[in-house]
């Protein structure tokens, strides 16, 4: 397990290795640490966002490529997440955190159930069809962690926590499949209620529309 000292951007979002994230940069500070990381090919820590302060584990992202730059210095940016780590110590010398962090991975290592698997596969399938993923990488299905493949549409940011900390890949797709074993449902009623809305329930419009 190696260790390092990285910049930080607490953010409310939820980053896993080799999941896309584009990011917006407009506040001075990160442009600068945003510019830096450019400049020296460097990774930079996503944190998330807690009521009572930020999460004490991450994942890094490295900057793929500047999409768009503003006169004002505002950048568009496409990151990848790259490693998971712990916060061991924060610094504060920058306008921006740095904290001492410890480099993690799966320890558990074992092949996960097919049967476990192919269940969590026909669940996200089945929320696919009926959510909107737009905007959104296709997931990579050869990814020897597919659970963070998956799990990069769904909103709950407790779970992706949970996920993010977890080192192993069966348990990872466990906790997954008994997320989507209730939230699948729950998403198609809410989906269906949308598309009766406009016709007040019926077949047709309500009369002024």
């Amino acid at each position: 397990m190696s260790s390092g000292t990285i910049p930080l951007f607490p953010l409310n979002v939820v980053v896993f290795p080799r999941v896309a994230l584009p990011l917006h940069i407009f506040e001075e500070r990160y442009k600068e640490m945003t510019g830096n990381a450019i400049r020296d090919d460097s990774e930079f820590g996503i944190v998330l966002v807690k009521e009572n302060g930020i999460s004490n584990a991450g994942c890094t992202v490295k900057v793929e490529k500047v999409t768009q730059m503003y006169e004002d210095g505002r950048m568009d940016i496409l990151t990848r997440g790259r490693r998971r780590f712990e916060v061991m110590t924060l610094h504060e010398e920058h306008a921006w955190l740095e904290a001492d962090v410890s480099f993690f991975d799966d320890e558990d290592l074992a092949a996960v159930p097919e049967a476990l698997r192919t269940e969590t596969m026909e669940r996200y399938q089945a929320l696919r069809a009926i959510s909107s993923n737009e905007g959104r990488d296709e997931p990579d299905l050869a990814d020897w962690q597919l659970s963070f493949q998956l799990a990069q549409v769904l909103p709950d940011l407790d779970l992706l926590n949970v996920l993010l900390r977890l080192r192993s890949e069966a348990e990872r797709l466990k906790e997954l499949n008994r997320y989507l074993a209730e939230y699948v449902p729950r998403q198609g009623a809410i989906e269906r209620m949308r598309a009766l809305a406009p016709t007040n329930g019926h077949g047709a419009k309500p009369s002024g529309l």
